[in-house]
């Protein structure tokens, strides 16, 4: 009780960790509001406008990312530790796009809250949520192409020729661990991925065509995937360090 505990305020400690939990509270909030709608629509205006404060949240916490993202895209550069050329290259891309994306997303929010006035506010959720798309399916390409990396690494290792070496035992079983959570931001990303899609004006790949339990499944599935995730990593850097 107590480590889970102590993970909880870990994870509450940072921007990270706390996004997440109000990404899964905002989704789950927002499922369960879809699916309440007509056996109590009391209950599912509370749980909506909770969902919407939550998205809120994160939208405005959004507002301070510009200074960490260039300094991450700084640190990147053209993707040369990436282990494969194409991977730098498509995260190259993908920093420019979410460098792209910040800027219209603190406009949308300026127009959410009448704090700026333009001829054509739906324009710019529009932009927004291209770019939003444009970048979660960057990430996913990337994630696909390092899963396909690490299953070449794999082939290459010959397990039964070292089967003696505990180094070389210990670094495929981390190899796997690393491609299973790749294969899980694959199916994540997905699901985001189809998420992005739905905020689309109609006419626009999928756009407004979920209904609003739709949408809560999805990232509700979604954000445990994603917590799941978090809480792994962090442990597999404790076990390494």
């Amino acid at each position: 009780m107590s480590k889970m505990l102590n993970e909880i305020c870990d994870m509450l400690d940072g921007y990270t960790g706390r996004d997440k939990i109000i990404r899964m509270l905002c989704y789950t909030t927002k499922l369960a509001s879809g699916l309440y709608a007509q056996k109590d629509p009391e209950l599912a205006r509370k749980l909506a406008i909770f969902s919407s404060k939550m998205s809120e949240t994160r939208a405005t916490l959004r507002l301070f990312d510009d200074l960490p993202m260039l300094a991450y895209s700084l640190s990147y550069g053209y993707g040369s530790k990436e282990p494969d050329r194409w991977m730098g290259l498509i995260g190259f891309i993908s920093n420019l796009v979410d460098h792209a994306y910040y800027p219209v997303d603190k406009v949308c929010w300026l127009l959410e809250h009448n704090l700026l006035n333009v001829q054509n506010p739906t324009k710019w959720d529009t932009i927004n949520s291209l770019l939003w798309v444009g970048s979660i399916y960057l990430n996913l390409m990337k994630t696909i192409r390092s899963f396909t990396v690490m299953e070449q690494h794999k082939s290459c290792i010959d397990k039964k020729e070292n089967e003696a070496r505990l180094d070389i035992r210990q670094a495929f079983q981390m190899l796997l661990v690393k491609q299973r959570m790749e294969a899980l931001s694959i199916l994540r990303l997905s699901l985001d991925l189809i998420h992005a899609g739905s905020t689309l004006p109609k006419g626009m790949l999928w756009g407004g065509c979920f209904q609003t339990w739709h949408v809560g499944l999805i990232g509700t599935v979604s954000s445990l995937m994603g917590l799941y995730q978090y809480v792994a990593k962090k442990r597999i850097v404790k076990q390494c360090s």
